[in-house]
């Protein structure tokens, strides 16, 4: 089974003319859903089907390795075409399996993050949906023509915290079989999952009003980041799986070998430059695990710890430091980080963490699997941005 991005990004545009390769926070409004896909470790192939030059050019100058162009037929990219007769017409020759799963973004959707494409995936497989959309929740009360309220009682008027509100498409992205599609010649079918996303990713980009509107919501919500990285005053991390890629390696001998990663190794001297204790808590115990600690000049080091056993020691190393569990960022991949990822300031984990890491509400979902620098990624994207 493979797991298809779909692109439809043709060239004209009444309101916005080119807009799918408009600068929008300093980059073409196509470059953000595509870096996105791109850093999907789910996702197998990304298609931009298109009618434009100008846009096959731009999507090529990305050199994203995932990406495919598509060339669109002319009566497939008129204003009046739909959607799903592009994604039929490509569908039809492209050859996929029956099983294979089609996920249709909309370029015009820049505040989708790779951890939303890899979060839907995960329920679409795990929740037995037959497809699935994106959506915000919505909590506006409505009203009906005839003077009726749509979703509330005005006698009983609710908090807005007490309040579900309406569940609202943000058109962000599809998830479908490609079996389903061919034969209902719909996006969408049969048991439909909801995947929600923040209310701010509903802005549609029709105008050129919400262009100034997107750009900073991108800039608040996205490209500047809510943590207050003073705040860190120890970095913990997992080893295996994390420092390392999971693998078990041994020598005609017998040794047990681990593959780390240098340019992770030089993110603990960064941080040891910034004032930021760092320490290992992990569930094996071996003199490899001594030997880098030692190297890289480890403040706490705590081998055995699996579940609750992590958050105890992490919850000691706050107790001598005299700090709280929110002034601790940690990175785990695996069932046993869980308790301790739920709980720190700031948690993160590698894109190949299993899927019950990947659910932990806020947990950052970085581009890099175990062992390739995700390490790295996370001390210099989240905690040393200047």
């Amino acid at each position: 089974m493979s797991i298809i991005a779909f692109v439809p990004a043709r060239g004209g545009s009444k309101s916005i003319p080119l807009k799918n390769i408009k600068n929008f926070c300093e980059k073409p409004l196509l470059y953000w859903s595509l870096n996105s896909l791109e850093n999907t470790v789910e996702v197998d192939k990304v298609i931009v089907a298109t009618d434009c030059d100008e846009i096959e050019k731009t999507v090529k100058e990305f050199e994203f390795s995932k990406i495919h162009i598509y060339r669109r037929k002319p009566e497939n990219a008129t204003d009046i075409s739909s959607t799903e007769s592009v994604m039929l017409e490509y569908l039809e020759d492209s050859g996929l399996k029956a099983e294979d799963i089609f996920m249709l973004v909309q370029a015009t959707s820049p505040f989708t993050q790779s951890q939303d494409f890899t979060k839907a995936i995960a329920q679409y497989l795990e929740r037995g949906c037959d497809s699935l959309l994106s959506g915000t929740r919505i909590k506006r009360f409505f009203w009906n023509k005839d003077g009726t309220p749509l979703n509330y009682n005005y006698e009983s008027r609710p908090r807005r915290q007490d309040f579900d509100g309406l569940f609202m498409e943000n058109g962000a992205f599809y998830i479908n079989k490609v079996e389903n599609i061919l034969k209902n010649k719909n996006r969408l079918y049969g048991k439909i999952g909801l995947y929600e996303m923040p209310e701010f990713t509903s802005l549609e980009l029709d105008e050129p009003d919400d262009w100034i509107i997107g750009e900073q919501l991108m800039k608040k919500c996205l490209l500047t980041r809510p943590t207050d990285k003073k705040q860190i005053k120890i970095f913990l991390t997992d080893v295996d799986g994390v420092l390392t890629d999971a693998g078990m390696y041994y020598s005609e001998t017998g040794d047990e070998l681990k593959k780390f990663n240098t340019r992770d190794g030089m993110g603990f001297q960064l941080l040891r430059n910034k004032g930021i204790k760092t320490g290992f808590i992990t569930s094996e115990i071996t003199q490899l695990v001594i030997k880098r600690a030692e190297k890289l000049q480890i403040d706490f080091l705590h081998q055995g710890k699996k579940n609750k056993g992590k958050l105890d020691a992490a919850l000691e190393i706050c107790s001598k430091e005299n700090i709280s569990l929110k002034e601790v960022a940690y990175i785990g991949d695996d069932i046993n980080c869980i308790e301790l990822l739920s709980k720190v300031g700031l948690a993160a984990c590698p894109a190949d963490a299993v899927n019950e890491v990947k659910e932990i509400p806020d947990i950052l979902i970085l581009n890099k699997r175990g062992g390739e620098g995700c390490v790295r990624e996370f001390i210099d994207k989240h905690i040393l941005i200047e």
